[in-house]
Formats: C-alpha cells, structure tokens, sequence
C-alpha cells in the first residue's frame, strides 16, 4: 500500500573534496515535516513515497605505490521529492504507521551509505583507483537497491503487519550495533 520503491541512490562521484577524513552524518527519525513533495496518482494505492540520495565525493592520494581515497559520503532525505498523501490518512494512528515504514526505507539508505563509507576506508586502491572505488559503491547499491525491494515486496508496503514487525526488529538491531559515525576502521 505504501511507497513503490525507494529511489535513493545516486553517485555523484569524481568529484574533488580537500582532503578530510571519511564523513558522515548521523540516522535520524523522519517526521511529517519530511514530506514535502505533491503526492502522485497512481493504480497501486501507493500513498507515501521517500525519497533520498546519496551523494559520494572522494579524492585520492598515494602512499607507497598505493592509492588511498578520502570520501564523503553523504545522505539527502529530499523532502520536496517524497510525500505522504494526507487526503487518505484517517487518523494519527495510521500516520504514525506510514512513518514508521517510510523510516524503513530511509534507514535502508542510511545503512548504504554507513557501508560504502566503510568499505572505501578499509580498502587500498590501485593507480586504478577510479573504477576500483565506482565498482565497491556500485556492488554496495545494488545490494541495497535489492534490499529496498525485499522490504517493500516482504510488508506489502506495510500491509503486513507481522512482516513489518520483524522489519523493524531487523532495523533496529542492524542501528543498535553499528558501529559510530566516522568511527575509524
């Protein structure tokens, strides 16, 4: 019922950054206020719709014949792209519900972001640095692109309710032992 699909994930990349170290903000809780964006007729009862993006700036430098990449990775909730259509919310209960689901997603890209961050840390590049990073973040996307789709196919855009439970357990455990922002690998 709600949302199709998170669209959350864009590179941006090539992009030179001064050298600091790997950066990120930290997970938030979505609110009403989130939802900008006009909402979208549509046949599938689709009422809410998150959208984020991932911006990922990096640049390289070697050491030793090696290549390490300073990144920015960096997470956009785009509030005048999602929306929630209010006209069918009936009462706070139901809001709080398609928050909850809408949070779901966001903290599916959250979790994207929080890997590749790590991922370009832990790695050391090549002369060929370039395609070795875009391949690591593109691996990464696909994986949470698939995971975007499993939790939309597995609640039934929040339908179901035991499945959205066990999503949510899932959530909160993946945040509960990740490790902190820009924490060092």
């Amino acid at each position: 019922m709600i949302l199709k699909y998170l669209r959350a994930f864009c590179a941006c990349a090539l992009l030179c950054l001064a050298l600091n170290p790997a950066s990120a903000q930290p997970h938030r809780i979505l609110t009403i206020n989130d939802f900008q964006g006009a909402p979208r007729a549509n046949g599938r009862g689709v009422i809410a719709y998150t959208n984020c993006t991932i911006d990922f700036k990096y640049q390289a430098s070697r050491n030793n014949g090696q290549y390490l990449v300073h990144a920015n990775v960096r997470l956009f909730m785009n509030n005048y792209r999602s929306w929630i259509d209010r006209s069918q919310i009936t009462s706070a209960e139901q809001l709080a519900e398609i928050l909850k689901h809408e949070q779901g997603h966001y903290t599916i890209a959250y979790l994207e972001q929080q890997e590749v961050l790590r991922a370009i840390e832990r790695t050391r590049f090549s002369a060929n640095y370039q395609n070795e990073t875009m391949n690591i973040f593109n691996r990464i996307d696909a994986k949470y692109k698939q995971l975007n789709s499993d939790y939309d196919e597995d609640t039934q855009h929040m339908v179901n309710r035991q499945q959205q439970r066990s999503w949510d357990i899932y959530f909160a455990k993946r945040l509960q032992y990740m490790p902190d922002e820009n924490a060092s690998l």
